[in-house]
């Protein structure tokens, strides 16, 4: 088994309103910054044990369906950073 670090970003659908990314706009705005479009998403970074990174890609997905992202609203992207020698 080889560890791989693994980092999975969850968004909002882009057709959804992002009520925090509009907060943090206008208050980015009241600051006296020039921005628009902002979007708020979660990053996690974690290690999974796995034997290939075929493998290891396929976990991250069952476990962005079963906890980290909601299917209905949100949209995932899972990124393999690398593995231990």
């Amino acid at each position: 088994m080889v560890k791989f670090k693994v980092r999975v970003e969850v968004w909002l659908k882009d057709e959804l309103v992002d009520a925090e990314g509009k907060t943090v706009e206008e208050a980015l705005k009241d600051l006296g910054y020039d921005v628009s479009g902002v979007r708020v998403g979660k990053v996690y970074i974690f290690n999974v044990e796995s034997e290939s990174s075929s493998d290891v890609e396929r976990v991250v997905v069952d476990i962005c369906e079963r906890l980290l992202a909601n299917p209905v609203k949100d949209k995932y992207f899972v990124s393999v950073l690398g593995h231990e020698v």
